[in-house]
């Protein structure tokens, strides 16, 4: 006696099915549950649209095809003593890989929020997963597994076939993708802690989705079968690698590490390292950005802050002081001016009335007395240029209602004619 084809059975019982008059009740079921199931979706995402938080998003995505699995499986259960439900078996498997997908996609868009890749990668995973549908559903799969194990070889001590390398890539996405999601949501716990510093949240962020995806890929290893001890020498290369090549780019990430943890530069402060000044706006592992106020960026290797002197304006405190030198003539009456000078920075609303505004005569010039105005701010993240020309304008405004002369360098130049002999 013969064995039926397994990939022919279920479109055989299809078949019979469609021609059994009570295939319509099975039509109509299945139609039911799919409309019940696309209602409550719509229901649900309208109840769902003013929650807070991706989890929402998450369980709108996924509560027509969840909803249709639940419907459809009790819709089976109570025909099946009286008809056929072929239609609803094959339904079921259809509408759990579609919320597989979904679920998928959900995770890798909350891992990675700002790639535009997703979109085909949906399509892919798509894909991959209604493509081993259709071979568990034709009951190939089995066939197409042994065939997948004949195509061996040996890394080493390991035996490795070409299903274990599929089933373990499958397997080492699903929890790599699983451990950022969860990464994911400890990032945004730990982003809402205010009593904590911002540099150790983010510490804590990149060592937790390092630790999570380090463990997400030994564990799936270790559940498709490679031993790892048979990658020990793959991890000692690496190892001669980073001891070699990449020892500059290694540094880089350990001083990035330790520049977090012990918060000597945090996000906000006002930094110079030789030439190169500015607003620290990012501290990744491996590097960190300065804005400068004229817009330009400069991203700086960490070790170069952890082996260089580092001008930290705002270590222990932010505010910042700041001057500006003007001269006057020698016949101007210096404690008016002075007075004048103190006023014009005091009016301004970004000069601290503690320590207040306080002005030196610096120096006795050729041309001019000069004199200098210091003054402090306590939000130096705002500019510092545009408050000194405000300040200097309204300096320039009080002198001259005042009558003081700031002078301009003069040079007198006499021509003395000698008298020649007759």
């Amino acid at each position: 006696m013969t064995q039926k084809n397994p990939a022919l059975q279920l479109f055989n019982d299809l078949w019979q099915d469609v021609r059994d008059p009570d295939f319509i009740w099975q039509v109509l079921a299945l139609v039911v549950c799919l409309g019940v199931a696309s209602l409550f979706a719509r229901w649900w995402r309208s109840k769902r649209a003013e929650g807070a938080g991706r989890l929402s998003d998450a369980s709108a995505r996924l509560a027509f095809p969840l909803t249709g699995m639940i419907l459809v499986g009790l819709t089976r259960l109570l025909l099946k003593p009286f008809i056929h439900v072929n239609l609803l078996k094959l339904a079921m498997p259809l509408l759990g890989s579609m919320a597989l997908v979904r679920g998928v996609v959900f995770v890798l868009r909350q891992a990675f929020p700002s790639a535009t890749w997703l979109t085909a990668w949906e399509r892919i995973i798509a894909a991959v997963v209604w493509s081993w549908l259709a071979l568990y559903i034709t009951d190939l799969a089995p066939y197409v597994i042994d065939a997948l194990e004949q195509v061996d070889f040996s890394i080493g001590k390991q035996k490795v076939d070409l299903w274990m390398i599929l089933h373990g890539a499958v397997t080492v996405f699903l929890t790599v993708v699983a451990a950022l999601w969860v990464a994911g949501l400890f990032e945004r716990k730990l982003m809402r802690v205010e009593t904590l510093d911002s540099s150790l949240r983010i510490v804590g962020i990149r060592v937790a989705k390092a630790l999570l995806t380090v463990i997400a890929i030994v564990a799936s290893l270790s559940l498709v079968g490679i031993d790892m001890t048979a990658l020990s020498v793959f991890t000692g290369a690496l190892g001669v690698g980073l001891g070699l090549g990449l020892q500059k780019i290694a540094s880089n990430y350990v001083s990035g590490f330790i520049i977090l943890l012990d918060r000597s530069i945090r996000i906000g402060n006002i930094i110079q390292i030789g030439a190169d000044s500015g607003q620290v706006t990012q501290i990744t592992t491996r590097y960190t950005v300065l804005k400068h106020p004229g817009g330009t960026e400069f991203i700086v290797p960490n070790e170069t802050l952890i082996a260089s002197t580092v001008q930290n304006q705002t270590y222990s405190d932010s505010r910042l002081r700041l001057a500006t030198t003007i001269g006057v003539a020698y016949s101007t009456d210096l404690d008016i001016a002075m007075g004048l000078m103190a006023e014009a920075a005091a009016a301004h609303p970004r000069v601290l009335a503690d320590p207040g505004p306080k002005v030196f005569l610096t120096m006795f010039a050729e041309s001019s007395v000069n004199l200098e105005l210091g003054f402090w701010i306590a939000d130096p993240e705002e500019g510092r240029g545009n408050v000194v020309s405000d300040i200097n304008l309204a300096i320039w405004r009080a002198f001259r209602e005042h009558g003081i002369e700031i002078p301009y360098p003069q040079r007198e130049v006499r021509i003395v004619h000698e008298k020649t002999a007759a």
